[in-house]
């Protein structure tokens, strides 16, 4: 039988006979085998990581379609909220979220604060809320929580009138990742309206409706999806 270069030729079959590990007389004499020696495997390269420029990293990431939402929390009792669509669920057993907040902006020292916050699922028809929030040049502005109606959760926290799903959350972990502080938070309360409209979506940095839905059952459980 043909061997493999490289590896170790089986084709005489089993060993007998002799102490265990050692030579057999069918192993001994001119012509025997050489002793089975294990095989050394060269070790992975280490990745080399190319230099992605934010404007690239921007591009291709925002075709990674998400829902919109507005992150509230409570300053000295004063409701400040700000557009986030870097949301996630993280576990059921316990319920946690987790979202993401760039260092920079005002309202990450609150939420750090007061290590409370809470999210609220924009619909379709909100996304004025969601430029006022996000920082556009109107008025009222986001100083002033953008004229939203509001109403203090289960746990007091401000949830936007309107919106299709609040979640309200007490911060257990937090993590320092690049630009950006992870929060991880877990559900105090939430709660979704029946029925409602369609949800604002965001895709390659422009708002995005659905106009024809329609549902098909799943096969299998993507990870960190809901139920």
């Amino acid at each position: 039988m043909p061997t493999t270069p490289g590896l170790p030729d089986l084709s005489h079959g089993p060993r007998r006979g002799g102490i265990a590990g050692g030579p057999s007389s069918e192993d001994t004499g001119p012509g025997a085998p050489l002793p089975l020696t294990p095989t050394r495997l060269s070790p992975m390269p280490e990745p080399v990581a190319a230099e992605i420029a934010p404007d690239v990293f921007r591009r291709v990431m925002g075709h990674f379609v998400t829902g919109v939402t507005v992150v509230t929390t409570l300053d000295g009792g004063d409701p400040q909220g700000i557009t986030v669509n870097a949301l996630s669920s993280v576990s059921l057993e316990p319920p946690l979220v987790m979202v993401a907040l760039d260092r920079r902006r005002f309202i990450t020292p609150s939420v750090r604060e007061a290590a409370r916050f809470a999210v609220n699922v924009l619909s379709e028809d909100q996304q004025a809320l969601s430029d006022c929030f996000a920082g556009a040049p109107v008025d009222p502005g986001r100083d002033l929580f953008c004229g939203a109606t509001w109403t203090p959760g289960s746990t007091g926290l401000p949830l936007i009138e309107g919106a299709i799903a609040t979640i309200e959350c007490t911060v257990v972990q937090r993590f320092q990742a690049g630009d950006h502080e992870l929060f991880i938070g877990r559900v105090d309360s939430m709660a979704n309206a029946e029925p409602h409209l369609m949800p604002l979506l965001y895709y390659r940095r422009q708002y995005l409706r659905i106009q024809r839905a329609e549902a098909s059952p799943l096969e299998g459980v993507p990870e960190h999806s809901e139920p």
